[in-house]
């Protein structure tokens, strides 16, 4: 897809993943809606980024919110592209050693925030973009979802996330096929360990064993390659249906 004039929507924009997809977005010339419910996030990276970022705090799960990033998306050009990068997880087990069962409610919580949040962004947002003009493939929009590798080898204590990460690489290829007669493609990302702000601030002997298992480069996975991951994407219009490991070869081991 020819990413001029075109405008984006990036979900969890204020932060890790999502701020360097806005920044990257906003680099190339895409104007670019960043919405997340951390609000002073929001509006400081909107002030930092100038006119082509604007800001709308706002939760994935509330119809509203998201309807309300797409009318601003419209207002800045031809709105057809969606990095579905808001998520997050919880470390419990199933059961704990003391005997104590999963909370529930936590559960829901992590498979709400991630599938149903990201359902809610998807289903809005391909609307939108079905109204556009098509191109000359007949392309009108791109969604790109983020997973986790945790999502296809979960590891000890991350049975909510890794649930929630694989109900979104589930949902890619139905998506996928729904949205193929609108020229809507469908793609997931399913990231390793990325060296966001939190994930850099852990202690030294920490972030060796993170690293350990890394095949090639011997390093964490910068924001800004899973930026540059998702513009690709949205450029290569032969990219569809499909799940891509952003991971440098790692395979996550029990613990």
């Amino acid at each position: 897809m020819d990413l001029h004039g075109r405008s984006a929507i990036v979900t969890g924009g204020a932060g890790g993943l999502g701020a360097a997809t806005v920044r990257h977005f906003v680099g190339i010339g895409v104007p670019t809606v960043i919405v997340d419910r951390d609000e002073a996030g929001v509006q400081s990276l909107a002030e930092e980024l100038g006119p082509l970022a604007v800001g709308i705090p706002g939760s994935i799960l509330e119809e509203a919110d998201v309807l309300h990033a797409i009318e601003a998306a419209t207002g800045l050009g031809t709105f057809s592209l969606v990095a579905n990068v808001a998520g997050g997880g919880t470390a419990l087990r199933t059961v704990a050693r003391d005997g104590t069962p999963h909370s529930l409610d936590e559960f829901r919580k992590v498979v709400e925030l991630n599938v149903v949040g990201t359902f809610n962004v998807s289903r809005l947002a391909a609307a939108a973009m079905s109204q556009n003009e098509p191109d000359a493939d007949g392309e009108r929009g791109v969604i790109v979802h983020t997973a986790s590798i945790a999502g296809i080898e979960g590891q000890t204590g991350q049975v909510a996330y890794a649930s929630a990460k694989g109900g979104i690489i589930g949902m890619t290829l139905p998506m996928a096929r729904d949205l193929a007669s609108a020229g809507i493609r469908v793609m997931t990302i399913a990231p390793g360990t990325m060296g966001t702000p939190i994930m850099k601030s852990v202690p030294d002997e920490m972030m060796q064993k993170f690293v350990a298992g890394i095949q090639f480069p011997k390093r964490l996975g910068e924001p800004g390659e899973f930026a540059l991951l998702i513009e690709q994407i949205a450029r290569n219009p032969y990219l569809n249906g499909e799940v891509i490991r952003l991971d440098g070869a790692l395979r996550f081991p029990p613990k």
